[in-house]
């Protein structure tokens, strides 16, 4: 019966639940992209391109371990837990003895793969090119076309497609830029995959030079292994398990060597799909950003949506207050009542998930291929897309619209029916004070209008106010980006969720602050005064999505400045080199700082990487010790840089109060490629944020990292920057900058980088925006009597949209100083965390263009809805609604 009743409520109402449609609709679409994305960084496909004709591929482990045992209760718990390294690992070249004598192995065939990009001017077409001795070619396979095999140490074969795309053919000339200085090679063939290979260029080398490019002597990459005649891939893989002291393993799983061994000296065996992960590192990497960018974006979309949502529902039981109270004075219980509020929402909920849904689907791939072109992810890690997403946008929409229509319908399912007629009677212009009698006692009542607000609701915020403040004070306490990014968006959230409880409180408040000044504008002021103070929840409920709004962009767009400006301004303190060389290409060789050493220039090469210290992830850089303190200076605090070696670090006050180190303390890490090191910290330094949490000797870290280019060169010389040209003339794409020049060049950096952020939460603002206007159309079409009647009074159309202009400013004005507030408290204190310093980066010009471009959706929001209701005859609306 309810339901049938429910069913004809919505078709009879369909326009007045449109507005909770778009609202859940889009909430929906917006968990669903989200969703997908999630699902592909836990399920996404590697497939395998390099190792397609190789059925098993042993390569080194790729994680750094840790086993720890707890003894509680007379119970043991062992726990695992792996983290991956930021480099490739490789082997040692005398397994391949071990795998030859495997029983079911006809051929191994050892890999080589290191950095070597070909400096044309046509590119790699998007693909990143790899380097890769001849004699692996088979492991594709690839064949070659045209030509002949690589031969001498100049020798060159190139695959068809990039040959095709740079117009290159045997006998031409090509410079390519790999781990040494850049060398002209000469092409003497073109090859071609027989299984497609779409995303990268491989080059092959001699054997000879391949092993000098790859500069791991003694080690390669991964060691591809073909079956013999019978055996099949699972048998095979089996058997080397067998033969490496392994465990079995399913078929596609990895498995280790030893848990206990050395990591560098570790192996893991796949096949199958597994295979896909070995040879894209930077794909399995992606894995894990895609789970922590789609759960942060769906869980503030989901936060985001349940604040929409419970304030669209809200001003759709005002609407409905006078039926809602009819309802009540025939004797519908205050059950029936919350029962069919709340089916009504399912039935929306439902049919507005399935559709947001749909359209997250195609907004899923999008935000996918949107990321790839940013850089952010890899093409090889291929957009998967299960029932499971759009599955639980459904069961979130429908659940969050049943509560929110149960919070909405909360009070006026309790008051008495009498009381809830009056009430209705008032609101509709009776006036705001009304008397009721209960039973046989008469008693003084003053009803609660929209100005009201019950104890439940101001306990809930003043609950959440303190919840958003201790939030605050715990992010200026977090000191690292990983930490303090989630709980930033968070305490966003919360504080807007406790402006949208206290929002009447807030609104009148409002009035009271802004009532001179809008009284001046005339009678049409004072009404707007007026109907400000007197519906207070409406306003409200129309102030809270705008104050997110504003809150949240301004939260977003200087968030990453705050951080980088910071960085920067740390970094330009310490650089005190004369010139700074950079290059367009992967990076600056060895052997051009050796050039500039022997003019007799202090250098210093600066490589970049990612250690662990545990289970820890820290930035970690490598600088040449020999006149460090002549171009660089950390801002040292403690100890000393003329100690730092191939054996001693320094490291940031940051990690020395992490890892409780002080100069002469023992530190142990795991280098970028997994080699294990321990070291002696000789010094600790202030602006880490600039230069990162660890600095070790550069050799240390080239050696053990896969671009062993440096990202920058520090000169000091007395040399001009003509002559320091003239000297580095025959290395391609290396420039000698100024510091100044040299800074701008990170800042537009650090803005590529940002965009990735940018579009992760741009998606969360575009629906917030869509909410606003949503909220402040159904606010508007809600007053189409009141109208009515103002116009019957005797006002013109001009002056009832002149007061609706008044509101939606006032509204704004509310609006904005909520939303900068919040999200100056929050970056203030996000600042304060992350720099030391209560100095966020806020740019005066965008957070003007922020509040008005809220401001311009609030008036075409009002204005739009407010002709069309006024362009109703007052004589037919007033009549129809007697």
């Amino acid at each position: 019966m309810m339901l049938r009743y429910a069913l004809r409520s919505v078709r009879a109402r369909k326009a007045g639940f449109l507005g909770a449609f778009l609202s859940l609709m889009c909430a929906a679409a917006l968990i669903t992209a989200c969703g997908t994305l999630l699902d592909t960084g836990l399920r996404g496909t590697i497939r395998t391109e390099r190792y397609a004709a190789s059925p098993v591929v042993v390569s080194a482990d790729q994680y750094v371990r840790r086993t720890t045992v707890k003894h509680k209760k007379g119970k043991t718990k062992v726990k695992h837990k792996a983290k991956p390294i930021a480099e490739r690992a490789w082997l040692p070249e005398s397994l391949e003895t071990t795998l030859a004598r495997t029983p079911g192995v006809a051929r191994v065939i050892p890999e080589l793969t290191f950095l070597a990009q070909p400096l044309t001017p046509a590119g790699t077409g998007g693909r990143t090119a790899y380097g890769h001795s001849w004699d692996s070619a088979a492991l594709t396979p690839y064949r070659l076309v045209t030509g002949s095999t690589p031969r001498a140490a100049t020798d060159l074969v190139i695959d068809r497609d990039f040959a095709l795309r740079a117009r290159l053919r045997p006998g031409d000339r090509l410079t390519v830029q790999s781990t040494q200085a850049p060398r002209v090679y000469r092409i003497t063939g073109i090859a071609a995959p027989t299984t497609p290979v779409h995303h990268q260029t491989s080059l092959f080398f001699s054997a000879g030079e391949a092993r000098r490019l790859a500069a791991h002597p003694g080690q390669v990459t991964a060691f591809g292994v073909l079956p013999a005649k019978g055996t099949s891939a699972d048998r095979l893989r089996q058997a080397i398990t067998t033969a490496l002291h392994q465990p079995t393993a399913r078929p596609g799983t990895a498995t280790s060597l030893s848990p206990t061994a050395p990591l560098g000296s570790t192996a893991q065996v796949t096949s199958g799909d597994a295979r896909g992960p070995v040879e894209f590192l930077d794909a399995a990497t992606a894995r894990t950003r895609l789970v922590s960018i789609g759960g942060a974006m769906g869980g503030t979309s989901l936060l985001v949506a349940v604040l929409v949502v419970v304030g669209t529902f809200v001003l759709s039981v005002q609407q409905r207050h006078r039926e809602l109270a009819l309802l009540r004075a025939v004797a519908a219980t205050s059950g029936q009542i919350r029962r069919l509020l709340g089916r009504e929402a399912l039935i929306v909920g439902t049919v507005a998930g399935v559709a947001g849904a749909l359209l997250g689907l195609p907004l899923g791939g999008w935000l996918y291929d949107r990321f790839v072109a940013l850089g952010a992810v890899p093409a090889a890690l291929q957009h998967t897309t299960g029932v499971v997403p759009p599955l639980a946008a459904l069961v979130a929409t429908a659940l969050g619209a049943w509560t929110a229509a149960r919070v909405a319908s909360r009070r006026i399912s309790r008051i008495r029916p009498a009381q809830a007629l009056a009430e209705a009677e008032a609101e509709a212009g009776a006036g705001a004070e009304a008397r009721t009698k209960a039973g046989t006692k008469s008693t003084r009542t003053r009803l609660t209008t929209r100005a009201g607000l019950t104890r439940g609701r101001l306990l809930a915020g003043l609950v959440l106010l303190a919840g958003g403040v201790v939030l605050v004070a715990v992010l200026s306490k977090l000191r690292t980006e990983p930490a303090s990014t989630p709980v930033t968006f968070l305490a966003v959230v919360v504080l807007s969720t406790s402006v949208a409880l206290l929002g009447p409180l807030l609104v009148k408040a409002a009035v009271l602050v802004l009532r001179g000044p809008v009284r001046r504008s005339g009678p049409t002021g004072r009404l707007a005064t007026a109907n400000l103070r007197g519906n207070a929840v409406r306003m409200a409920s129309v102030a809270t999505p705008l104050t997110l709004l504003i809150g949240m962009t301004c939260t977003v767009l200087f968030i990453q400045p705050t951080l980088g400006d910071a960085a920067r301004a740390q970094a330009r303190e310490g650089v005190r080199a004369d010139w700074v060389v950079a290059s367009q290409g992967p990076g600056v060789p060895a052997e051009a700082a050796r050039q500039l050493r022997a003019r007799h220039d202090i250098v210093t090469e600066v490589v970049r990487t990612t250690v662990r210290v545990g289970l820890d992830k820290y930035v970690a850089q490598g600088v040449t010790p020999a006149g460090l303190t002549r171009t660089w200076d950390p801002d040292v605090t403690a100890g000393s840089l003329d100690g730092l070696t191939e054996n001693t670090a320094a490291v940031s006050e940051l990690a020395a109060d992490q890892l409780h180190l002080k100069p002469g303390g023992t530190l142990k890490l795991t280098l970028g490629d997994g080699t294990p090191a321990t070291l002696t910290v000789v010094a600790v330094y202030a602006r880490g944020l600039g230069f990162g949490d660890l600095t070790l000797a550069h050799d240390l870290v080239a050696r053990h990292v896969d671009n062993p280019l440096a990202s920058s060169v520090l000169v000091s010389t007395p040399r001009t920057q003509t002559q320091l040209v003239t000297t580095l003339r025959e290395f391609p794409g290396v420039r000698v900058l100024a510091p100044t020049a040299a800074d701008s060049l990170q800042a537009r950096r650090q803005q590529a980088n940002a965009e990735v952020n940018y579009l992760a939460m741009g998606l969360v603002l575009a629906f917030t925006a869509i909410a606003v206007v949503n909220t402040l159309a159904m606010s508007v079409a809600e007053r189409v009597r009141e109208f009515a009647l103002l116009r019957l009074a005797g006002a013109t159309r001009r002056q009832v949209l002149r007061m609706l202009r008044i509101e939606a400013l006032s509204v704004v004005l509310l609006a904005a100083a909520l939303g900068s507030g919040i999200a100056l408290a929050v970056l203030t204190a996000f600042s304060i965390g992350m720099t030391g310093r209560a100095a966020p980066s806020v740019t005066p010009l965008v957070h003007v263009t922020i509040v008005a471009v809220g401001a311009a959706l609030a008036l075409v929001a009002t204005a739009l809805p407010g002709r069309a209701a006024l362009r109703v005859r007052a004589v037919t609306v007033a009549t129809a609604r007697e």
